[in-house]
């Protein structure tokens, strides 16, 4: 027992142990010998416990402040503003969650829309010399460009395959539609004001309508109809009221000979008849195959990339274009600034969806629009009279109206947006 004890004995002296010191840092060890050191109070220990206690409750605050659901805290004790403490506070408070989605939405699209006018109706150069932007398509070939990448790389983040689901030519139908539609939109705002178009977007739901009773065989209620066609008539009636005609009607009307806001008219006609499309196709295509809206955006982006790519080339337009933007840098600035704001709004419009349903995110959007009009207004000096006031009244009150009568939200989905132009 004896030769037992000593090697644990002699193990037990030989044991180092590690004392910090407060002053300096410094370690310092005893030495062989199992000696006691008596240290008097001193400032180590003072501060060493004070520092404990500020850790203490800094942890208890850090774990009231999570069970919150407001995220961490920072080293002065305030909120870290992440992603996360996004994701958290859109789950955690409503009220605040619903006005972060607002803003986004709201914000980012008013400047596509302001960006969207600029490109369009201002010259690019100097003033009174400058030169306007007249390549539609290339705006669309950017735009679904990017989008298109950032679709590939959310796919294969969240590791969804690749492999188209569904037919390749029903890929092919929508992007085709999609593309029409978006350059009817851009080209429209050479012959109309952007309230004009705004406003126009407004009565989507007659096409879509139409297009759902061909090709989802839905029915729908006297009600909506009464709506659709107040909706209409407040289009008719802010068009009929005041000048509808954009500042540079006059010069693209004398260059191509074409008619001003006439002609402005017929391509939103063009433009809500293949929006319609596009929009009504793409729910056939979530409901006859199984796919995420990521992998959707992905395929109807890539044909529509494709699309606008081959119409440049085949109508001689796409040197022109990469001529223009080379020398007027801005535009392409601009043009960049536009694709960005538009694939932002398509998450931030995702999160609200899957968050709040499609109630509160159509009545963001309706906001969404009624604000980039008075914008519009203000900025690029477009005055509305008492009759298009009136008629924004009847468009605005029956959208409010309908958004009103849906007692039951729709459920909450994370797709995307469908990659139409509809903004």
């Amino acid at each position: 027992a004896a030769t037992l004890a000593t090697p644990r004995s002699s193990a037990r002296r030989r044991r180092t142990r590690t004392r910090t010191s407060g002053m300096n840092g410094r370690k310092s060890t005893e030495g062989e010998h199992d000696v006691h050191v008596n240290v008097p109070c001193s400032s180590y220990d003072y501060n060493h416990a004070d520092h404990a206690d500020d850790e203490t409750r800094r942890v208890k605050r850090e774990q009231s402040f999570s069970k919150q659901g407001l995220g961490k805290l920072s080293s002065v004790g305030r909120p870290k503003f992440s992603l996360a403490y996004a994701r958290q506070l859109l789950d955690t408070n409503y009220y605040a969650g619903v006005a972060l989605c607002a803003a986004g939405i709201i914000g980012t699209l008013v400047c596509y829309g302001i960006l969207q006018e600029r490109i369009m109706t201002i010259p690019y150069g100097e003033k009174g010399r400058g030169n306007y932007f007249k390549y539609s398509l290339f705006i669309v070939l950017l735009n679904r460009f990017l989008t298109c990448c950032t679709a590939f790389v959310t796919c294969v983040v969240k590791g969804e395959g690749l492999k188209p689901v569904a037919p390749l030519y029903a890929y092919a139908g929508v992007s085709i539609s999609n593309v029409v539609a978006t350059s009817c939109q851009y080209e429209a705002l050479k012959y109309v004001t952007f309230p004009v178009q705004t406003l126009a977007k407004t009565a989507k739901m007659v096409p879509v309508m139409l297009w759902g009773t061909v090709i989802l065989l839905k029915s729908y209620s006297w009600k909506e109809y009464v709506m659709a066609l107040a909706v209409t008539g407040g289009c008719s009636l802010f068009l009929l009221s005041g000048d509808a005609s954009s500042k540079v009607s006059k010069v693209v009307s004398s260059d191509s000979g074409l008619g001003g806001s006439a002609y402005g008219g017929l391509l939103m006609l063009g433009y809500l008849g293949f929006d319609g499309f596009t929009s009504t196709f793409q729910e056939k295509l979530f409901k006859g195959f199984e796919m995420s809206s990521h992998h959707q955006v992905l395929y109807i982006t890539m044909f529509s990339t494709t699309f606008a790519f081959i119409s440049l080339v085949l109508s001689n337009t796409l040197f022109p274009a990469i001529t223009f933007v080379f020398a007027y840098p801005r535009c392409i600035i601009d043009i960049l600034l536009l694709s960005s704001t538009a694939v932002t709004s398509q998450f931030i419009i995702a999160g609200t969806i899957k968050h709040y349903g499609a109630l509160v995110f159509a009545t963001i959007m309706t906001t969404r629009q009624f604000v980039s009009i008075l914008v519009s207004s203000i900025l690029f000096a477009h005055p509305l009279v008492g009759g298009q006031w009136l008629g924004l009244l009847v468009v605005f009150g029956t959208l409010y109206m309908k958004i009103a009568q849906r007692k039951k939200p729709a459920k909450p989905s994370s797709q995307l947006p469908s990659s139409s132009s509809s903004k």
